[in-house]
């Protein structure tokens, strides 16, 4: 068949992933999309996986996208009477230590608000469950009733059929050579067969994903993976079994016609692919590698002892890509207008597949998708992470992570210490514990001074529970509370907003008034047209025409693609990340004020408000102080130029109190809790409005319209006042001062599930843990009649009575922070 010359989409890659954009593009009414597979559909890793189908995933949206897949792949089989292997046979995950334990009970807890089917189970009942199953050593177990396995072959076989069925074009055996574009916008592709001139271009090539993206200029942080199992042959006494993830063996197993097939996810996996993907790999594997699997093996035979007695069939060794975080990359790449990703699956690409191509499909018709996709933007990832090297170290941990103990706070050992603020060897030589965000090295807490003198090294012991930090923590936060305390901000991302038309951008994108006079602040989300939340920022004006956007430091790519989208082409208005250009010291806490006079001569009274920002002298040198707080505190950040950075160090070190105390991001986190502050990612997002986020007071509805028009959003805000809102984020603090909460744990309004948290800390100051999540509620439902009711947020299977808020519990009216 000759390939078109023209299409509105080209989708690159045939495997599951783009047969499903292609199918979801085609049924949203995108009839001229061409979907090109160098080889043949699913050659790649889809062919080899094994189709697993659970439900329940670490985050709400990851979990929607799970059970709109289960719902796509039974109607598939009935749309095009190809038979995927629809198998609804439920699944056990056991635990063999308590610290398992509580992660599995956490995550049955995390189903209830997510509308999950799951329990747990006795030992006695798992047995049953799964026969020939040693059960006498386990601490624990759930079950997932609603779990399946498919047929991953058959599904992309499905998909390619109904996206022809809806109009679309998949054609095999045609290779892109190239990706064209012009101003920054994609213009075409070029194959072995000619080109092909489109508007939008769709890299879900898998593996070769980031080879891909190399032709288009974009960054694709993936790398493949070893990924190990075996086939036995057919067992006489095995009949139709769940599946069965036994994650501290790091094994899973899947019963299929008779046979058992045994995967694992090792701790220390095998990059594969360093020098680029073979040409012609296609329905291939790798080099068997018994002594790397045996440890799984072994653990595998006591485990299931019936499998002493079967022979293997197959020995199975394939390459399947991961990212540097565990996620999958998905959306419109920041750095190339019209060019979408969606790679980099991490072994959960047959059950995210559905979801995912409709993701993006919304994304590339209606401007973004319904489902929130902030975890999953490809925007989120640096351009350094592009690099092999890195990759090839960070990815040789990410395999082991999926079956690892998902403890709170647990950080990446591996590709670490690529960021640095250059403050970080000072920090670390005085007992700095380092955690790692967007590449940055940024310290997380501190050794007190005992812990020092003797020499104790930093290091976490990881827990569900209080981890050894937890002291420190508090000490931390109360210095920010009592007294004085320094962080080191560095690492949060600055965007310099310039031109005769900056203000009028920022007027349009911003929801909050910024036409301000020169050396004022104002805090504004950006919104979307449906008034949900696109970003969390502060917004100085540093200038007639410049304006500084402070964000934090996981999404300033986001931040920066955002305002640059929404840029009309005719403004004369230049946006620059100017972060690595700037360190950032915050002073905050009550002698905040009488710490910083020991080194700045300009007064820090009234002539220097909260929302403001001034020129100061420290020592030898010039600095841009804001008075701001995120800790709910007064404090002033300290804007100084990296080469200076440790020269004002040194300087507030020398005239430092005994009582100034350095602190870490976990304090920072816990204050900014106790004070009721929103945390972009987790507490808002895309979809949160911000109406129902309890922004109201950062949205200036009344604001002049500039030549650009009304802010984006403004009619949605309008809209939602007059409509009522149908749920409300509430702060909650525990009763009981013992639990701790994280996030995703539910929240029951007289005792039914309303929401659940969405994030959570322990509130020192306070005396309990602290959370924000969101409510349920009716349109014309009061405050009053919204905090009359008993709330109480389950933990791990146990309910805990909680006091509920719509103002923060701490300093409710600012007080403290404009002292």
């Amino acid at each position: 068949m000759q390939i078109p010359t023209q299409a509105r989409a080209v989708v690159i890659g045939g495997g599951v992933v783009g047969c499903s954009v292609a199918y979801h593009l085609a049924k949203l009414g995108w009839h001229d999309v061409v979907l090109l597979e160098r080889k043949q559909f699913s050659c790649g890793t889809t062919w080899h996986a094994a189709g697993l189908m659970p439900r329940l995933r670490p985050t709400e949206t990851m979990t929607k996208l799970a059970q709109y897949g289960h719902e796509l792949y039974q109607r598939l089989e009935k749309e095009t009477g190809i038979d995927i292997g629809y198998k609804k046979r439920g699944s056990i995950a056991l635990a063999l230590t308590q610290e398992r334990l509580e992660e599995l009970r956490r995550s049955v807890s995390a189903a209830k608000a997510f509308g999950v089917p799951a329990e747990e189970r006795s030992p006695t009942s798992i047995a049953s469950l799964y026969p020939g199953l040693r059960t006498d050593d386990i601490a624990g177990a759930i079950w997932l009733p609603e779990d399946a396995q498919v047929d991953p072959v058959n599904v992309t076989l499905a998909l390619a059929k109904a996206a022809r069925d809806g109009g679309a074009t998949l054609l095999e055996g045609v290779k892109v050579t190239a990706i064209h574009h012009n101003n920054g916008c994609i213009t075409g592709v070029m194959t072995n067969q000619g080109p092909i001139s489109c508007e939008c271009v769709v890299n879900a090539a898998g593996m070769w994903a980031r080879t891909v993206g190399e032709l288009a200029g974009v960054a694709v942080p993936l790398h493949a993976c070893e990924h190990f199992y075996i086939v036995t042959e057919p067992i006489d006494e095995v009949g139709e079994l769940p599946m069965l993830r036994v994650p501290d063996e790091w094994s899973y197993y899947k019963e299929d016609a008779g046979k058992i097939l045994l995967g694992a996810f090792e701790p220390d996996a095998k990059p594969w692919g360093m020098k680029g993907i073979p040409e012609n790999f296609s329905f291939e594997s790798l080099p068997e590698d018994y002594a790397h699997f045996e440890p799984v093996l072994e653990k595998a035979l006591a485990r299931l002892p019936m499998l002493e007695k079967a022979g293997i069939q197959l020995f199975f060794n394939g390459p399947e890509s991961f990212t540097p975080d565990d996620r999958f990359l998905l959306g419109e790449a920041p750095e190339l207008k019209n060019f979408y990703v969606a790679a980099g699956f991490n072994s959960v690409g047959i059950q995210s597949a559905g979801g995912a191509g409709m993701m993006l499909a919304e994304w590339m018709v209606d401007g973004r998708p319904q489902l929130d996709a902030t975890e999953l933007d490809i925007a989120r990832m640096m351009p350094f992470q592009r690099n092999c090297r890195y990759l090839r170290e960070r990815v040789s941990e990410t395999l082991g992570l999926l079956y690892a103990d998902h403890f709170p706070y647990r950080q990446f050992a591996t590709a670490r210490g690529v960021r640095r603020s250059p403050l970080h060897t000072q920090l670390a030589v005085r007992g700095a514990c380092f955690g790692e965000l967007a590449g940055w090295e940024r310290a997380n807490w501190f050794l007190s001074a005992d812990e020092l003198r003797v020499g104790k090294k930093p290091a976490y012991e990881y827990s569900w529970q209080r981890q050894n930090w937890f002291a420190r923590q508090a000490a931390e936060h109360h210095a920010v509370r009592n007294g004085v305390a320094l962080f080191d901000l560095s690492s949060f991302g600055k965007i310099r907003v310039s031109g005769v038309d900056a203000e009028a951008v920022l007027q349009r994108i911003a929801a909050n008034d910024v036409a301000l006079p020169v050396g004022r602040i104002a805090y504004t989300p950006f919104l979307n047209v449906d008034g949900g939340v696109e970003s969390d920022v502060t917004v100085a004006r540093i200038s007639y025409d410049e304006f500084l956007v402070v964000t934090p430091a996981a999404t300033v790519r986001r931040d920066m693609a955002w305002i640059q989208q929404q840029t009309p082409p005719q403004a004369q208005c230049m946006v620059m990340d100017t972060t690595v250009m700037e360190a950032v010291i915050l002073v905050t806490g009550p002698a905040a004020r009488d710490f910083l006079s020991l080194s700045i001569a300009q007064p820090l009274d009234d002539t220097f408000p909260f929302g403001t920002t001034q020129e100061v002298e420290i020592g030898h040198t010039v600095v841009r102080a804001h008075r701001v707080s995120f800790a709910g505190e007064l404090g002033w950040e300290l804007y100084v130029s990296v080469d200076m950075a440790a020269h004002v160090f040194e300087t507030l070190t020398e005239k430092a109190p005994t009582e100034a105390m350095w602190c870490g991001m976990h304090a920072l986190d816990s204050c900014r809790l106790e004070k009721g502050f929103r945390h972009f990612g987790h507490d808002v997002c895309g979809r949160d409005h911000v109406l129902e986020a309890g922004l109201g007071f950062a949205v200036s509805v009344d604001k002049a319209s500039t030549a650009l028009g009304d802010f984006i959003g403004k009619d949605a805000v309008i809209k939602k006042r007059e409509t009522g809102l149908t749920r409300r984020l509430m702060q909650f603090k525990l009763r009981d001062s013992q639990p701790l909460l994280y996030h995703n744990e539910p929240i029951l309004r007289d005792d039914e599930v309303a929401g659940y948290i969405t994030s959570g800390n322990y509130g020192h100051h306070l005396g309990a843990a602290i959370g924000l999540g969101y409510v349920r509620c009716g349109c014309n439902e009061t405050a009053t009649e919204l905090l009359s009711s008993a709330y109480e947020i389950e933990i791990a299977g146990k309910r805990f009575v909680a006091e509920a808020s719509l103002r923060p519990l701490y300093d409710p009216s600012g007080l403290r922070m404009r002292a």
